[in-house]
């Protein structure tokens, strides 16, 4: 059985990671062009208002991770009719909750923007379009929240790959119809954004009737059942209300102390993160299904191997999609962007940074959500987070730099991340010496020894594309050699040569 659900994994892994690649391009393209079209100043205005509609995501996001995780858990349990019932409460809450955070984006939201967010008086109007088309996009991803949820309990990600080719298709042609465009190009950006994830919403709608019999909606009301998905939401709310104000109310306090241009450096370094940390989304994506059914099926033996596996590989994969862009970052900044804000060079390196440290956690997050006891998972490292933004705007207030805000999170990304392990250790009887050892101390070790040869030459060679090359080059090298020698164990080494050995054989047959 495990045999089969690991061949699936990596199946589904192998599609999202062909999805991740042909999104990532064109998203690091789209970004140029659309940088250097709509200017330092409009981009930054976009990124603080459209992250600021993304503040009121803690509803939505709270209630999604229940449907995935009791969509999930009756998949687990092979209950098609109880599957069916979730989902189609999941839908009317879902409705719900699309109509609380319209209001309260159309009341409170809409005062905030226009009387607290620094925006240039001639922009504001335009600044205003895209607060309403960020909502209208925000309100149709909430709807159909519960669809994505079926495709990926059913682990159909090819799903995903295919339907990623038509999202970037789309955006692709916005950004050349960006440029021939005489409307103001915010507003028109901020049009076509809305279009764009309508449509992509609808397709996954379509797929999940005509694929999935069990996730056809008809209304059905029952209050037990509703209170249960509730219930577990409302603690998960508390988790994703500290993720959403340490990320977008950060964001908020930069463009009050600093403007939008810091908004456009901050959003940029995203972006690049979010390129590179896709990959290991991907394959965490493809591994929490496993994760989230074994535990409802009582096999806590191949659940902790997912649990191991995925922390360390995570890590792995984005250390080593990320070494060569920490060493070359303004390199590869100016070679990508053309125009680079201030402050971005630092942003990026740090975002990088944070996200490598909090790719260990994502199957521990996983393993938390899969036992259903979340409390005290979300009070404590809920808690720990809600802290970064009061002492970010301390700190800026005593005159530090933008930087420091990620100087925060990275600590405190240090300290949940180990609140995690202890809490989820209790959760589902994991080892933390185990995890420790196996996990940490190799990704620690790893790191060090791998960054030796590569930071050496980019000490020595003088900026440019050769040493880009040069350094990317020995960056992959060092890093996969390292990995390989100090990150694996025997039988994972044993594992890896006959992969190897059969993709040879079959691309010599060919």
């Amino acid at each position: 059985m495990s045999f089969e659900n690991n061949k699936r994994i990596a199946k589904n892994t192998l599609m999202l990671y062909m999805r991740m690649l042909l999104t990532m391009t064109v998203s690091l393209y789209t970004v140029r062009i659309v940088l250097n079209t709509l200017g330092v100043e409009n981009y930054g205005i976009y990124n603080v208002v459209g992250g600021f509609v993304t503040m009121l995501s803690f509803l939505n996001s709270s209630m999604a991770s229940s449907t995935y995780r009791f969509l999930s858990f009756e998949i687990g349990r092979k209950d098609l009719t109880q599957f069916t019932r979730v989902f189609s409460m999941s839908v009317n809450i879902h409705f719900i909750i699309a109509l609380i955070i319209f209001i309260l984006a159309e009341t409170v939201g809409l005062w905030f923007v226009n009387t607290q967010l620094i925006i240039p008086a001639e922009r504001l109007v335009a600044a205003n379009w895209v607060y309403q088309f960020s909502i209208l996009a925000f309100v149709v991803n909430i709807v159909s929240a519960p669809y994505n949820a079926v495709i990926i309990v059913h682990e159909r990600m090819n799903v995903f790959a295919w339907v990623s080719i038509v999202d970037v298709s789309l955006k692709l042609l916005m950004v050349f119809m960006l440029q021939l465009s005489g409307f103001d190009k915010l507003r028109f950006y901020a049009i076509m954004m809305f279009g764009v994830a309508l449509i992509i919403q609808i397709i996954y709608r379509i797929y999940c009737s005509r694929n999935f019999p069990e996730s056809k909606y008809s209304f059905f009301w029952h209050k037990p059942l509703f209170k249960t998905l509730t219930s577990y939401a409302s603690w998960n709310l508390w988790g994703h209300v500290a993720g959403v104000t340490y990320d977008q109310g950060v964001n908020v306090l930069l463009n009050i102390f600093f403007g939008p241009a810091v908004n456009a450096a901050r959003g940029i370094a995203y972006q690049a993160q979010g390129a590179i940390n896709g990959f290991t989304q991907n394959f965490q994506m493809a591994m929490n299904p496993q994760i989230i059914k074994s535990f409802a099926s009582n096999d806590l033996k191949y659940m902790h191997q997912l649990i191991f596996h995925g922390a360390k590989y995570s890590f792995f994969l984005l250390f080593a999609l990320s070494l060569p862009i920490l060493l070359e970052t303004e390199n590869i900044l100016k070679l990508w962007l053309k125009i680079v804000p201030e402050y971005t060079v630092i942003f990026t390196q740090l975002v990088i940074i944070n996200a490598l440290i909090n790719s260990i956690s994502g199957p521990l997050m996983t393993a938390a959500q899969a036992s259903g006891k979340i409390k005290l998972y979300q009070g404590m490292v809920g808690g720990l987070l809600l802290l970064i933004l009061p002492i970010s705007y301390l700190f800026l207030k005593l005159g530090f730099s933008p930087q420091v805000t990620l100087y925060i999170s990275i600590s405190f990304s240090i300290v949940a991340f180990f609140t995690r392990l202890i809490i989820v250790s209790n959760l589902v009887q994991i080892k933390v010496k185990d995890f420790l050892l196996n996990v940490l101390l190799k990704a620690i070790i790893v790191c060090f020894v791998a960054i030796i040869l590569p930071m050496s030459i980019c000490l020595i060679i003088e900026e440019s594309l050769y040493s880009l090359i040069i350094v990317g080059l020995t960056s992959i090298i060092s890093t996969i050699g390292t990995i390989y020698l100090i990150g694996l164990n025997k039988n994972e080494k044993d594992y890896f040569l006959q992969a190897v050995k059969k993709a040879g054989q079959r691309l010599f047959k060919k």
